[in-house]
């Protein structure tokens, strides 16, 4: 072996350590590298945060902004709902105020008030007609507690049991729900009258 020839084992320690030190330097590079990518999808991610924040907070006043005039409307449909059926109404008092003053003279004409009168309830009427506002009358029909209340039973063996005999005040319901019902007097049935023999 030469003075200048080197064992194979320092060789190969040699190009390990040169190894190392290459693998090393590759290392940090790529590092440099990770660091830089890194540090651009950060600043990426931050951008798209602070836009989901601002997308988030305009969302929000939105909605608060919304939730206000839904609230203000429904305020103001419970306060003038029923703006139309009053107007309607206006003039049915109106009526019945001409009809007060009619009968404060001397020479009264009774039936020019019923007339009054009369077309003030059928103008009533109309405006019930127009607001789906319908009346329950039912004599002679059938007891339906659902819209009907019973006042008091009454025996009479001309009509069936459970009829309605007469009706004390009439019931209403709006647009097929009930608002009043009828007040009724409702027959009992009843034994039926003993028939007397004529030709005894």
């Amino acid at each position: 072996m030469t003075g200048e020839e080197k064992p194979v084992e320092e060789i190969l320690e040699n190009a390990s350590d040169e190894f190392d030190a290459s693998e090393a330097r590759d290392e940090a590079n790529a590092s440099e590298t990770d660091v830089e990518a890194l540090k651009v999808q950060l600043e990426q991610a931050q951008d798209e945060a602070a836009k989901m924040k601002d997308q988030y907070v305009r969302a929000e006043a939105e909605m608060a902004n919304l939730r206000r005039r839904v609230e203000k409307d429904v305020e103001n449909a419970h306060k003038f709902g029923q703006e139309k059926l009053t107007k309607e109404l206006l003039a049915v008092a109106d009526n019945l105020e001409r009809a007060i003053v009619s009968t404060e003279g001397e020479n009264v004409d009774v039936n020019a008030i019923k007339e009054g009168v009369e077309m003030t309830l059928k103008g009533l009427q109309d405006v019930f007609s127009k607001f789906s506002i319908e009346a329950i009358d039912p004599q002679g029909e059938p007891f339906d507690p659902q819209l009907h209340q019973a006042m008091s039973m009454v025996e009479n063996p001309e009509v069936e049991p459970n009829t309605v005999i007469a009706v004390m005040q009439k019931g209403y319901q709006l647009h097929g729900r009930l608002v009043r019902p009828a007040m009724v007097m409702v027959s009992k049935g009843g034994a039926p009258a003993a028939k007397i023999d004529e030709t005894a």
